[in-house]
């Protein structure tokens, strides 16, 4: 992990390392034989995720996953094989994780993000705005989140979210 910070606004930022990362589309009447063929669980209800021995999947549509393989040439050597219909793009280089944890996550991450943060369980996820880039939010705990944002709007995502941690600890 590259960077870490935390300071008197109770939050801690840091880099996670790279992971096998993939945009997964399939026909929600596909879903389930299509699970199996690669070892996934895909849930069905937006917003939900699930573990399995393979990865990790939240369903962000209907018919759309974002999946973080352990073995990502294990999972397109599956999807490669398989004669479902579907889409898997491996999607690795086009984003970064930050891990935004502690007692302050939810203020943090209200300064730039409009959505109720506070709906979003444990164990769910969603895809929204982060000012005005796109991320994925990944809820670990109550007061545990993964963000994935798009390289190219880091230093914005970073910069507000530092502005951010200066004005809670300032009180304001």
């Amino acid at each position: 992990m590259a960077q870490q910070n935390q300071d008197t606004a109770g939050v801690t930022i840091e880099d996670m390392a790279p992971q096998a990362r993939f945009s997964l589309r399939v026909r929600p009447e596909q879903r389930a034989a299509l699970a199996a063929v690669l070892g996934l669980d895909l849930p069905e209800r937006i917003g939900t995720r699930a573990s399995a021995e393979a990865g990790e999947a939240l369903c962000l549509g209907p018919d759309e996953w974002l999946v973080i393989a352990r073995d990502g040439a294990a999972l397109t050597q599956a999807a490669r094989a398989s004669d479902i219909p579907h889409s898997l793009s491996d999607i690795s280089d086009r984003e970064i994780s930050l891990r935004l944890s502690g007692p302050g996550v939810l203020d943090l991450l209200s300064a730039g993000c409009p959505r109720d943060l506070a709906s979003i369980p444990p164990g769910g996820g969603a895809r929204t705005l982060f000012e005005s880039a796109t991320v994925v939010l990944w809820r670990d705990g109550e007061t545990d989140f993964r963000m994935d944002i798009w390289r190219s709007f880091t230093p914005q995502v970073r910069s507000v979210l530092e502005q951010a941690r200066i004005d809670i600890a300032a009180g304001l």
